[in-house]
This record gives structure tokens, C-alpha cells and sequence, in this order.
């Protein structure tokens, strides 16, 4: 978790930097999830095509991986599959989908503040956690 501390000369400086992290976000997420939906059918070729030469094979498949190993907070696969990576694509795609709720539920939060409009003097202060906006400070001078 990050937390910054950013200054804004205006609510709509503070609004057009949060519509640019919504975009972004939803950008990359759209990525993701066309990735999603290739790795998917990969992942269910996979399958199939791991069942039959299992099933010919008369044996079961292995439900651990040999290949995956921890080392201090950092797991590694080797020799990733389709899944691993089907995995950790699902798991992008969840954290943009969370972030991104949080961003848009920052900004709909703001539109109050678009009364304060362009007053001379007050600066904004936004303290964010990883990018988004959690506590907004009137800094007047």
C-alpha cells in the first residue's frame, strides 16, 4: 500500500486527473479481459487435451505442480501452463475491476465539491492510497 500526498490548484485540476485514472484503468482492464477470454480457450484446450492423454494414459492427473516453489513472499512457477497464467490474468482483472470502482467512487464523491468552482486562493490537498483519493484537505492561504 502507498499513500501520497498530492496539491491541486482547483476541483476541476483534482476531477480531470482522477477521469484520466478512470480511463487508464479502464483501458488496461478492457486488455486484460480481451486476454482473459483468449488464455480461457487456451486453458480449456488444455484441459481436454490433458484428460484424454491422461485417460489413455490410465492414469489420473496430479492435482500439485511440482514446478511452483516460494521463495520469500515471491512464488514462482516454472514451466507455467495455461491456467497459471489464466490465474494470474483473473487476478489482474479483479484488482483493476476493485480499483476501478474505487476511482469512480472517489469521483462521484467530489461532485459536491464542484460548488467551490474556481474561488481564488484555496489549494486542495489529496491524500490517496494507491491512486486513489481518500481524504481531501482545503489548504487556504
Amino acid at each position: 500500500m502507498v499513500f501520497l500526498i498530492k496539491e491541486y490548484g482547483s476541483v476541476e485540476e483534482m476531477a480531470a486527473t482522477l477521469d484520466k485514472e478512470i480511463g487508464d484503468t479502464k483501458r488496461s482492464l478492457g486488455e486484460y479481459l480481451l486476454r482473459l477470454d483468449e488464455i480461457r480457450n487456451l486453458a480449456e484446450k488444455s484441459k481436454k487435451i490433458r484428460e484424454v492423454v491422461m485417460k489413455l494414459a490410465g492414469k489420473k492427473a496430479a492435482e500439485t505442480s511440482l514446478g511452483e516453489m516460494t521463495i520469500g513472499n515471491l512464488n514462482i512457477v516454472l514451466d507455467a501452463t495455461p491456467f497459471h497464467e489464466l490465474t494470474a490474468i483473473e487476478s489482474a482483472v479483479r484488482s483493476h475491476q476493485e480499483r476501478l470502482l474505487e476511482l469512480q467512487k472517489a469521483r462521484d464523491g467530489m461532485r459536491p465539491l464542484s460548488q467551490v468552482g474556481d474561488t481564488e486562493g484555496p489549494k486542495f490537498l489529496s491524500v490517496e492510497k494507491n491512486g486513489v483519493p481518500e481524504r481531501i484537505l482545503f489548504k487556504i492561504s
